[in-house]
């Protein structure tokens, strides 16, 4: 399921989302050899490493171009959504993202796969990966916060969420809210660890 955390600064949203690829089972021989093809054709599998095993975690930049996050160029090397097959694909402060480029993961989200026409030559890449989005509840990040005002109006407000665009929000099946969590609790026993969730998952 595609998941939106949003909450205020501080409250865990992008360490919970950097931890969900360490409870997803690791990948099948498969889904292996696609990953480790995609990962080699971008030039980003180390030499000697083997076959990817565990579920790869992409976070690009909210500065990301188009291209960068589709795939083309020279060449047409995929992009991240193709990076990020098999695993985990992180959109961090999401509504910072253009919205060109927010809209252009549609495509991969319902079929699995990106398409690629450039200069008369087309490619297409696997693309089969979990949407993770986080952002402020707010442009200001202090909605929710005891400590803070909010000072955003309801247009504010309302445009800042407009731009993820209706037709991402309708593709994510979960949206949680975040609060910060106390000290007590950042003190307090650990839970558990990613090992055992992945254990249940698998």
């Amino acid at each position: 399921h595609h998941l939106l955390l949003f909450g205020p600064p501080g409250s865990g949203k992008t360490m919970a989302a950097r931890a969900v690829a360490g409870i997803m089972p690791d990948l099948d021989t498969s889904r292996s050899l696609e990953v480790s093809r995609i990962w080699s054709q971008a030039g980003k599998l180390e030499n000697n490493a083997g076959l990817i095993r565990r579920p790869p975690f992409r976070e690009p930049h909210h500065s990301a171009s188009l291209e960068g996050l589709i795939g083309g160029g020279k060449g047409g090397r995929p992009g991240e959504v193709s990076l990020a097959h098999g695993g985990v694909l992180f959109l961090d402060e999401a509504p910072e993202f253009g919205a060109r480029v927010i809209q252009s993961i549609r495509e991969p989200l319902e079929s699995g796969r990106v398409d690629i026409a450039r200069a008369g030559h087309a490619w297409w890449y696997p693309a089969n990966f979990h949407l993770l989005m986080a952002m402020n509840p707010c442009p200001c990040g202090n909605l929710g916060r005891e400590e803070a005002g909010c000072l955003c109006t309801p247009p504010e407000l309302s445009r800042y969420w407009r731009r993820l665009g209706g037709a991402i929000l309708d593709r994510i099946d979960l949206r949680v809210p975040v609060s910060p969590v106390g000290a007590d609790t950042l003190l307090g026993p650990p839970g558990e660890s990613s090992r055992e969730v992945r254990m249940r998952v698998e």
